[in-house]
């Protein structure tokens, strides 16, 4: 099949120590540049693993669905015992993961997000009057810094029922920890990172831990001191913690695994949705009828309702089209990988992948391309009206992935998403202010999808 030529010793990747473009607009330049001359397919190599990139959607499907099962893995590094935070639901593989999937998807049904409803309104009350004292001295706000703050609150309420409060104690040690997590990456970690994604096998030999210590053992002392004093003073609270330790009582999760899933829980849940609510907030910005849009149908939803309940956030129709659009033209994730566990034929050509092989869905790609999406990099909620998304391929939008192994966490990273951009365009008008970069520069050196810069945004009353 067609592939890149590999050179010694990083084969087709780019050096990671000096890393000058963002990994998900590298791969697709190399998608775009492939999928010109017509190919469905073609081949990579990291280090001197082969890895195979998709191009075509059917073959996407097929892999991320029809044919799970011979894909359930990622391919990414845990170390259970060494690195005990490593141990959750993204990362295991095989029965391991299968299992525990089962166990934490009645974690995420609509029952349960209504039960943590009420914190995320109590979170949103705190993010309107911290923009509302922002406005007020005629600052600009750093749509990052701030809708940072609300989802740190948000997962330390939820995850751990902590009242967090980030925008009265912005130091605080728990909103120190959400920063740490994913800008620390020394240069032994990016070693041992490297080695982790070119061989899980040769990283488990050396015993590879990828977590700093001191954030191990901060969610390891957080997890157990709050699941001591729950059960001392019989406190039961309506968040995620809670139902883990429901299951730990009947069936045997132990405080390693409930730490890790709730530290997944943290990662999955803060960096990519205030990434995505920055750029959502950016975009209306520049966009004043988009904003104004979004208003309206936020007031009439809440004068139909009364009060932001529940049932409300799941009526905006036009924001969810909005945050879909966001997550089409800035997807945190930008690329996807699974491991093909058993040799694989590809339905309809003579191309067989070994077991073992590294699969690269290349999600930023698929979702800036013209073909699928005319005139990608302008910013148009429509494409996500029901008739437009019922004329395109599915597998051409995949923000949280598709299949059986799609984000657990789907439909809270969403509830959380639009909470805070309906509080937020409901009693603010926001427009970019001169401080801002435009073009947006994407960061080169973050594995999720984000500014360079800050997003300086001016508020001004409704």
């Amino acid at each position: 099949m067609p592939y890149q030529k590999p050179r010694f010793p990083l084969g087709t990747a780019e050096n990671p120590f000096a890393r000058t473009e963002f990994i998900g607009c590298r791969m697709k330049r190399i998608y775009d540049e492939y999928k010109a001359k017509g190919f469905k397919h073609i081949g990579l190599y990291f280090l001197s693993s082969p890895s195979y990139l998709v191009i075509e959607p059917e073959y996407v499907k097929n892999i991320m669905s029809r044919d799970f099962r011979f894909f359930t893995d990622r391919g990414t590094y845990s170390n259970e015992k060494s690195d005990p935070l490593s141990g959750h639901l993204f990362n295991l593989e095989g029965d391991k993961w299968k299992n525990l999937r089962y166990k934490l998807t009645p974690t995420f049904t609509s029952g349960k997000m209504k039960m943590m409803f009420s914190s995320l309104v109590q979170c949103g009350k705190q993010l309107k009057d911290a923009v509302d004292c922002v406005r007020l001295s005629n600052a600009p706000i750093d749509a990052k810094e701030v809708l940072g703050c609300f989802t740190t609150d948000v997962i330390g309420s939820c995850a751990f029922g902590l009242d967090c409060n980030s925008f009265l104690q912005p130091n605080s040690e728990f909103r120190e920890y959400g920063k740490i997590v994913f800008t620390e990456l020394t240069k032994s970690r990016s070693i041992g990172a490297v080695v982790a994604m070119a061989s899980p096998k040769l990283a488990q030999f050396f015993n590879i831990v990828l977590t700093p210590r001191h954030i191990t053992n901060f969610f390891l002392s957080l997890v157990k001191e709050t699941v001591r004093y729950r059960k001392d003073n019989d406190v039961v609270r309506k968040d995620f913690m809670q139902i883990l330790m429901d299951l730990q009582d009947g069936a045997q999760f132990s405080i390693e695994e409930m730490a890790a899933n709730t530290f997944v829980f943290f990662l999955a849940g803060f960096e990519t949705s205030s990434t995505t609510m920055s750029f959502a907030l950016y975009e209306m910005a520049k966009n004043p009828k988009i904003q104004n849009r979004v208003r309206d149908e936020v007031n009439a939803v809440l004068e139909k309702h009364g009060d932001l309940t529940y049932e409300a956030v799941n009526e905006f129709k036009y924001l969810g089209q909005v945050v879909d659009e966001t997550l089409r033209m800035y997807p945190p994730g930008a690329l996807m990988s699974r491991i093909c566990v058993e040799e694989y034929k590809i339905p309809d050509t003579d191309v067989t992948l070994d077991k073992g092989t590294r699969v690269i869905i290349p999600i930023y790609g698929l979702h800036r391309d013209a073909e699928y999406y005319p005139n990608p990099e302008h910013f148009d909620p429509d494409r996500f009206s029901e008739e437009n998304v019922a004329k395109r391929h599915p597998f051409v939008y995949l923000p949280f992935g598709a299949g059986p192994r799609i984000c657990i966490g789907l439909r809270f990273g969403l509830m959380q998403s639009k909470l805070g951009l309906a509080i937020l365009i409901r009693n603010f008008q926001f427009s970019v202010n001169s401080k801002t970069k435009i073009p947006i520069e994407i960061d080169p050196t973050n594995l999720i999808l984000s500014a360079k810069d800050p997003i300086w945004l001016d508020v001004h009353d409704v």
